[in-house]
């Protein structure tokens, strides 16, 4: 099976769960101090190939510096009703709480910017925090984001070295988009570099 290396972490280009699932993105998620580039996390996005395709017809040809500054194609991306799968590899070891607490932070902006963000919202995103409070990132831990076709869902699981998988279910539609949102948002995702490199179009 050939693979996609991203900081030495191989990524398969086709995995299946239910179904094959093609790389259609990857990237990192860094930050830079005081000019030094710090990265944590190694991202491969994967969908269904062939279902998503007539749902992005309209972006056909289109350079991948193009379609990193087009909002309409990452939200049809997001709206597409196909699977999609983030596979997230640690790099750089840190708490589950900071992680929970930067997607929380960012999903809940996200949603209070359109107006989304009720009683249901803040207590999904209260057991999304909680889930990850008591993980650690160690070096090679994987964290699987999953959308289902079933509208408004995320399944999130999360392995690490000596512990058994830990999953959780998220059942918020608003929720679960904002999730795809973080890593699919083109240029305003936590991981520019993921959304510059799609393979499908």
């Amino acid at each position: 099976m050939a693979t996609v290396e991203v900081e030495g972490i191989p990524f398969p280009q086709e995995i299946t769960v239910s179904k094959p699932f093609s790389l259609l993105a990857h990237g990192i998620t860094d930050i830079e101090i005081h000019f030094l580039q710090i990265k944590y996390n190694a991202i491969g996005v994967y969908l269904e190939k062939d279902n998503v395709l007539g749902h992005l017809e309209s972006w056909k040809g289109k350079k991948a510096e193009e379609l990193v500054q087009d909002d309409g194609f990452f939200q049809a991306l997001v709206s597409a009703p196909v699977e999609k799968l983030f596979r997230i590899v640690v790099i750089k070891e840190i708490k589950g709480s900071q992680y929970g607490v930067q997607l929380e932070s960012s999903v809940r902006d996200r949603l209070v910017s359109v107006d989304k963000y009720e009683d249901e919202e803040e207590e999904s995103l209260e057991k999304v925090t909680e889930f990850f409070q008591s993980k650690y990132f160690k070096p090679n831990s994987v964290l699987t984001f999953h959308f289902p076709n079933t509208p408004g869902i995320a399944e999130i699981s999360f392995v690490t070295e000596g512990k058994g998988e830990a999953k959780l279910t998220v059942e918020n539609k608003n929720v679960a988009e904002m999730i795809q949102k973080w890593y699919l948002g083109g240029e305003s995702a936590v991981s520019p570099t993921t959304s510059s490199v799609l393979y499908i179009l």
